[in-house]
């Protein structure tokens, strides 16, 4: 098995009650983070070292080079890989704590986790792709998914047949279909061309206002963190070097 069919396999969780076409997804709430982990990357060893916490209802943004450590920070809050030390807490839930010895696995964390190139499944339809996130399938808050993002024409097409911007839209509405507290986004954008993701940005906006909790996006272009981001950090190998709202910061 793969790592990313490992995630997928892991972030398919219990979904909260009460969807509707008009209701928020998730629990809002704030996170916290406060941890350390060594990476190994291009330029050699470095710490990863994040303090810091996220309101309620904000879309994140973590900016900065490769190897800066944006990914490894989503692979820790999802609760695929552990920090060396450190405390996260969700909404006053303590998700990780290594005095406490506590380690909520992914699925007790509830979160959404989109990859780069989506990780569809190819061998399944559109809508049995979001389905596949529920672990009780319910076909209504599938109609619902596949009405917000414009999917419901191709909801019996294959991943094969689909535009980049068509499986993004896929995507999105798979990781909302657990019903995540929080939505971890990385780099979903960047296998696209400049005037396709002008346009699919406006998905990414409409994913976290369905979602009414944290989301957190990995960027690497500009523009994109102005236009989606309420706050950024900037990271430089393992470090925060910055933290504000994208005016101030980029």
């Amino acid at each position: 098995m793969t790592l990313k069919q490992s995630i997928i396999d892991e972030t398919n969780l219990v979904p909260l009650q009460g969807f509707g076409a008009n209701s928020p997804l998730g629990d809002g709430g704030s996170l916290k983070i406060d941890i350390e982990r060594s990476m190994l990357t291009s330029e050699g060893k470095n710490l990863l070292k994040v303090d810091l916490e996220i309101a309620e209802n904000e879309l994140f943004c973590l900016f900065g080079h490769s190897g800066a450590g944006k990914t490894t920070l989503l692979r820790i809050l999802a609760g695929l890989f552990n920090p060396d030390r450190g405390f996260i807490s969700f909404n006053g839930q303590v998700w990780y704590d290594s005095t406490k010895k506590i380690n909520l696995s992914p699925q007790q964390r509830n979160v959404g986790y989109m990859f780069q190139d989506y990780a569809l499944f190819p061998n399944m339809t559109v809508r049995k792709n979001i389905e596949f996130a529920q672990k009780t399938r319910n076909a209504e808050e599938v109609d619902t998914l596949l009405s917000h993002f414009g999917l419901v024409t191709l909801q019996k097409q294959y991943p094969a047949k689909l535009s980049g911007g068509q499986k993004q839209r896929v995507a999105l509405a798979r990781a909302l279909a657990a019903k995540p507290n929080l939505l971890l986004l990385d780099e979903p954008l960047s296998a696209l061309d400049y005037d396709m993701r002008l346009n699919l940005q406006d998905e990414i906006l409409k994913a976290h206002e369905l979602l009414n909790s944290v989301t957190l996006l990995v960027s690497h272009d500009k523009d994109e963190v102005r236009k989606l981001a309420t706050s950024v950090i900037l990271l430089r190998n393992g470090a925060v070097t910055a933290h504000g709202k994208p005016t101030e910061i980029l």
